[in-house]
């Protein structure tokens, strides 16, 4: 199918048309205490948002890790907040993306790996600087059926994104650039 065919049947039917449901924005620290504090404060700073800690699912002796030590802070953005942190995001990374950061679901990743490359964020010494990973969930409307707690349901084949419909959703919304 090209990619007039794919714009006119979203046109006709708004309901095969993606959207963005949430942005998840990570920092992995790798130890806890002091630098997972700065993380922290440098993913308020940029979402706007408090980040919740994570853990350690299991012990690494070789990296000083611990089982249940928090290592990593994340934000999940959703609706305005989530595609306004976006643009600022694909701004770092000069609107490319690879063909392969997206998965077969139409979902997709990449990271920045310098915080400082965002537009409007300024170095500041007692923070340090970090590196980020983002990943964005691109849905089209309908597929609460299967999360719901009642009467949960498939979602049906023809219904399901795929990663080239996600890729023309991203261009023409951004103007993203895939490589």
């Amino acid at each position: 199918m090209s990619e007039e065919e794919i714009r006119e049947k979203w046109h006709g039917t708004p309901m095969l048309k993606p959207r963005i449901e949430k942005v998840t924005v990570n920092i992995s620290v790798g130890k806890s205490g002091e630098p997972l504090e700065r993380a922290s404060k440098i993913l308020e700073q940029l979402t706007g948002q408090q980040p919740c800690k994570r853990k350690a699912k299991q012990t690494i002796r070789g990296f000083g890790i611990h089982k249940g030590e928090p290592i990593a802070c994340l934000v999940t953005l959703r609706k305005e907040k989530a595609g306004g942190f976006l643009e600022k995001a694909f701004q770092a990374i000069d609107n490319r993306l690879s063909k392969e950061c997206f998965d077969g679901q139409g979902n997709f990743s990449f990271g920045i790996k310098e915080h400082i490359e965002m537009p409007g964020t300024k170095y500041v010494p007692e923070l340090g600087i970090y590196g980020m990973n983002v990943s964005v969930t691109v849905v089209r409307p309908g597929y609460r059926v299967k999360r719901r707690r009642h009467v949960k349901s498939a979602v049906g084949l023809k219904h399901l994104m795929t990663a080239e419909e996600a890729m023309l959703f991203i261009r023409d919304e951004f103007g993203i650039e895939i490589v």
